[in-house]
């Protein structure tokens, strides 16, 4: 319980979750866009962001997208054509067919399954790095046995037990759709998220880890797979002299200038993800005593790129609160706190902190749909969303400005 919200001295400048970091390079070549005219959907800066990404993630083939939705979108369709065939014109790839999703995670994972007319079943969290169960997923398939798509993330850059989820899927001859727009630089067992599944894609939006204020990229082995993916982002139009229009597209190529932002920022992944790992250890030994833990992870197996980190808070600690659908309530106690309290005094101190993502199957546009329990009688994705928060993870964050949220996230505690 903190005492006195009044006496937080907020910081003159807001300190965010997670915001852009530039370094220049992404300007020059902006302007090499402008100065060419190359302001469209082709050009040198969008050929060779592509190039490096797939060089980088180790697939062969990347295609840039206006956004990460749109990569997901279009490697959800390609997956549902695959198994099901070519649909009719104006019905969806995934028309009366299911697909197991992930739960704890941002809606755009698994919005495209509706998108192409499927129906999302959602596949609850494991606690060791609160991504997909495949305990539960393997459940899921006993119960669902003609599913043949299964969508999973890497939430807050944490590798999934991918390997583990992909040994499941192999055996019911399930395609992979590898949401890794959080995990762009991860790696598990020496190989970078993003090249696991059938298909992958990564996101380039403000937030994340590599900007391009927009942007995201599918991702594939196939040279086939990238060309169909490229032709459906430009509107699928045909090798005519006019336009000629056989099959279904959309407006998702990502743009030359977006495209700049984007090769002026990859050669700081790197740099950005050790930037991002400080922050998370200086938390990680800050917290130390209190009854909280990190967002975990596979240490012996995985490299996250520590993109948010986040807060757990024990049970027995929490205080009395409630959420409702769009307000929250609790009452303060002394030596309780919750995550609610706590993001008010980050409030209070002008940085930036959220509700960890509030879990799929229960947000009120699928509340309908199927939830898979990862635990007999437990629901591991709720009970995260309910102890867990975000903290400002800014790779700006100075460590004097770390030292203070450390300090109020303390006095939450008293």
């Amino acid at each position: 319980m903190i005492r006195n919200i009044s006496e937080i001295r907020p910081f003159e400048k807001k300190l965010y979750l997670s915001s852009p970091t530039m370094h220049g390079d992404e300007l020059r070549y902006m302007t090499e866009a402008f100065e060419t005219n190359w302001m469209s959907t082709v050009g040198k800066n969008i050929d060779e962001a592509e190039n490096r990404a797939a060089e980088m993630i180790g697939v062969r083939y990347a295609v840039g997208l206006g956004c990460g939705t749109a990569a997901l979108h279009l490697a959800i369709r390609l997956a549902a054509e695959r198994l099901y065939g070519t649909p009719e014109t104006g019905r969806g790839a995934l028309a009366g067919h299911k697909a197991f999703c992930s739960d704890m995670t941002f809606d755009a994972t698994v919005n495209p399954v509706a998108y192409e007319g499927g129906e999302a079943v959602f596949i609850d969290t494991e606690r060791e790095t609160w991504n997909m169960s495949p305990e539960a997923l393997e459940r899921a398939f006993s119960l669902y046995p003609d599913v043949r798509l299964v969508v999973a993330a890497h939430l807050y850059g944490t590798p999934a037990k991918i390997d583990e989820l992909r040994a499941v899927a192999d055996v019911h001859g399930a395609l992979i759709v590898e949401d890794a727009a959080e995990s762009f630089g991860a790696t598990y067992k020496g190989r970078q998220t993003g090249g696991f599944g059938d298909y992958g894609v990564i996101s380039f939006n403000g937030n994340k880890i590599i900007t391009g204020s927009a942007g995201g990229m599918f991702l594939t082995d196939s040279k086939a797979d990238a060309d169909k993916v490229r032709k459906w982002s430009t509107q699928s139009r045909e090798a005519a002299p006019w336009y000629q229009h056989a099959e279904m597209g959309y407006n998702y190529r990502m743009s030359n200038v977006i495209a700049g932002v984007v090769r002026g920022q990859l050669p700081y992944l790197q740099e950005h993800i050790d930037q991002k790992r400080a922050i998370y250890q200086r938390y990680r030994e800050g917290l130390r005593g209190l009854p909280v833990s990190m967002n975990p992870y596979d240490e012996k197996n995985s490299v996250p790129n520590f993109w948010l980190s986040c807060l757990l808070l024990d049970e027995d600690v929490m205080c009395p609160a409630q959420r409702g659908e769009l307000s929250y309530s609790y009452t303060s106690a002394p030596g309780k706190t919750c995550p609610d309290e706590i993001l008010g005094a980050l409030a209070a101190l002008n940085a930036e902190g959220r509700p960890i993502w509030k879990p799929m199957h229960c947000q009120p546009i699928y509340r309908g749909h199927a939830f898979v329990a990862a635990e007999d009688g437990a629901d591991v994705s709720a009970d995260i969303f309910r102890r867990g928060l975000c903290l400002p993870s800014d790779n700006k964050m100075t460590e004097a400005q770390q030292s203070r949220v450390i300090d109020v996230i303390r006095r939450c505690f008293e």
